[in-house]
């Protein structure tokens, strides 16, 4: 339990430095997922839902939500509404130069979003989503992946993995 709190407190003091590792997308930039999920703008300034960390692939991340998503993350809202996005901010973990025994984040693999249309992404629980590495998507194969990891572990959470840290 020690470790992982020395990890979520290095992760998250160390989200505002690290966040310009992420491209930031322009007008001339916008690139759309297969499902056409694109790199909203400004999603760096969103708010923290929760960070975490997978261990079988080394990584610390935090998630993010647009303002629809935290007053639903507040309210305890399911289903998520319409106009909610969530930002994945995944790093590799690195022991810490100065603090060995933390891990801080190091290099960014990818960024990834999930947006709540339920017309549009009807197939997918209502989901959109957007894996974007070195702010290019991932391709078909990589994104057909997405919602059956969602649709088999969470979905009587309206196919969300993450919990709200208050």
């Amino acid at each position: 339990m020690r470790r992982y709190a020395s990890t979520v407190v290095a992760l998250l003091a160390a989200t505002g430095i690290l966040f310009p590792a992420y491209p930031a997308a322009t007008a001339a930039d916008v690139v759309a997922s297969p499902s056409g999920v694109t790199i909203p703008k400004g999603y760096r300034n969103w708010q923290v839902v929760a960070p975490s960390q997978r261990d079988d692939n080394d990584e610390i991340r935090v998630i993010l939500g647009n303002n629809i998503a935290m007053k639903a993350f507040r309210n305890n809202t399911l289903p998520y509404p319409d106009g909610t996005i969530l930002a994945k901010l995944a790093w590799k973990r690195v022991k810490s130069p100065e603090f060995p025994k933390t891990f801080i984040p190091g290099v960014a693999p990818r960024i990834e979003f999930m947006v709540k249309d339920s017309k549009k992404y009807a197939s997918t629980g209502g989901w959109g989503f957007g894996r974007f590495i070195d702010g290019k998507p991932a391709d078909n194969v990589v994104h057909a992946t997405c919602f059956p990891c969602h649709q088999a572990n969470v979905k009587d959470h309206d196919f969300v993995f993450t919990r709200y840290a208050p």
